[in-house]
């Protein structure tokens, strides 16, 4: 039996009946994925609400916002500087964007899918729910930059919604995360789109 390949008789549904004979390797870049994911969308969190500096935000006139009122602690709006100046002329949503922007249901909706997806892509855990929202939020945000600057059909938006795909199609919450534990679960083994 190779030591880089697991070998299991068993077929049981569930994430180990996906994961069982597929090399290791396969399963840490997986895992090296979803994490990478995860802290992507929890640093956006956590800065678009301390505004830590990085690309926290916009101001009222457009301008970029580091470590001010754009921080969501401070009132300001996690979506209002991009939904109002980021969006392109010439998008075919623009005014759909536009008028989302500032909204509190929009804000609060989107600061709480930072949040969720990025500690449930952490964890390793409800994957098929945090990668199902990741991927919207990436459409979302691909619909919100058309037209695209580089490249007249693939950005990083569109490679984000096929990598939340990939990490919910390969089990990515078993190996670095509690996805085993978490599809014994009484919550995720009575609702089967929060494993």
């Amino acid at each position: 039996m190779s030591t880089t390949t697991r070998h299991r008789t068993d077929r049981t549904s569930g994430p180990t009946a996906q994961t069982a004979d597929r090399p290791t390797w396969l399963d840490r870049s997986l895992a090296a994925l979803r994490i990478a994911y995860g802290v992507t969308f929890l640093w956006a969190f956590l800065d678009k609400t301390f505004a830590l500096g990085f690309h926290t935000g916009y101001d009222q006139k457009g301008n970029l916002d580091r470590f001010g009122d754009a921080a969501w602690i401070n009132g300001g709006s996690p979506t209002k500087g991009f939904l109002s100046f980021a969006v392109p002329e010439g998008n075919p949503f623009k005014t759909v964007f536009n008028g989302m922007a500032g909204s509190a249901l929009v804000d609060w909706l989107f600061m709480l899918g930072l949040l969720g997806i990025g500690v449930a892509l952490l964890a390793g855990v409800a994957m098929r729910l945090a990668t199902a929202a990741g991927a919207l939020m990436y459409a979302f945000m691909y619909a919100a930059v058309l037209p695209l600057e580089n490249n007249p059909v693939v950005d990083d938006h569109v490679i984000g919604v096929i990598a939340m795909a990939v990490l919910a199609a390969g089990a990515a919450g078993t190996t670095w995360g509690l996805g085993r534990w978490w599809a014994g679960t009484r919550v995720a083994e009575r609702v089967a789109f929060l494993r």
